[in-house]
């Protein structure tokens, strides 16, 4: 995992603590939000009329929210591809807020591009083509999004203190601590944990372990005081891209906030046993089991099911 891609899921999880927390932040707060509009339309976004209307039926009180990490060059005129995707569930009925990673090289229908990797599609056509591949190949109703680009941000790990992770035997000397068991990383410490590769179960464990990177930092941010995320996020604001309103914004943290206390639960997809890695013409991709996985997508979205 590269410094960029550390420096992403500290602002994801700046975002998330501020969404949460948006009924009491101020309005000039929420100003420093890069905002961007998309089309509205079902059809433009790849959702299906009568899933949606079962959807809003059933699943009122859940929420969802794409999140997508690009790496874009400054001043580029190029969309990014999205080396991070993920849908943030609000889950009023059970309290709770899911984060999906959706594993970038998944192979998908793009509309009018054909199969391809996954993160392309935001290359492709940016936040509106992104969410609509999403909501096609998985059979969602994602309407909003928030967009963080790499950028140049100090080390977001040492800003907030540091963070809890419990280490193993086998990535001690490699996250260049003394002693397994629960540690404090600092930044460049959680760095060379989440750039772990050839330990454990390869390239899928360093994925966990980045899902775990974000969720320690998630509970910095909600440990941090209401003036100091206030401070943090006027210089990560700026770098979040969405379409979220401020009144959306306040609206779901008042709706997360009244409900007690928030847990944080991570989920990859697909799944293990339900992939296989594939080289077509010299480019490898994840095939996967789509009927399945749409399946083990909602349960766990909507119904709570792991």
């Amino acid at each position: 995992m590269s410094k960029k891609k550390l420096i992403l899921l500290g602002i994801l999880a700046i975002f998330m603590g501020f969404l949460i927390g948006g009924g009491f932040f101020v309005v000039s707060t929420m100003n420093k939000l890069d905002r961007e509009s998309i089309s509205t339309s079902n059809e433009d976004l790849g959702i299906d009329e009568d899933l949606e209307k079962e959807l809003n039926e059933k699943n009122s009180d859940v929420k969802n929210i794409a999140l997508f990490g690009i790496d874009q060059e400054e001043e580029s005129k190029e969309r990014g591809r999205s080396d991070a995707i993920m849908i943030l569930t609000v889950d009023d009925k059970h309290n709770k807020l899911k984060l999906s990673s959706i594993m970038r090289d998944s192979y998908v229908n793009i509309d009018g591009k054909g199969q391809d990797k996954i993160n392309h599609a935001y290359a492709y056509g940016g936040p509106e083509l992104a969410i609509k591949t999403i909501n096609q190949n998985f059979n969602l109703n994602i309407k909003d999004y928030a967009t963080v680009n790499f950028s140049t941000l100090p080390k977001i790990i040492d800003v907030v203190g540091g963070i809890e992770i419990d280490i193993k035997d086998y990535e001690v000397s490699r996250a260049g601590v003394s002693n397994a068991g629960l540690q404090t990383l600092n930044g460049e410490q959680a760095l060379k944990y989440s750039r772990i590769r050839y330990a454990g179960n390869g390239d899928f464990e360093r994925t966990e372990r980045q899902r775990t990177v974000l969720m320690s930092l998630f509970d910095k941010v909600k440990s941090r005081s209401l003036s100091s995320n206030i401070t943090l996020a006027n210089e990560i604001l700026p770098m979040v891209k969405t379409n979220l309103s401020n009144s959306k914004i306040i609206g779901i943290g008042t709706d997360v906030l009244t409900n007690g206390s928030i847990v944080l639960e991570t989920e990859r997809f697909p799944k293990d046993g339900y992939h296989d890695d594939q080289k077509i013409d010299g480019v490898y991709y994840l095939a996967f089991d789509e009927e399945a996985t749409i399946q083990q997508m909602h349960d766990y979205i909507f119904e709570d099911k792991k």
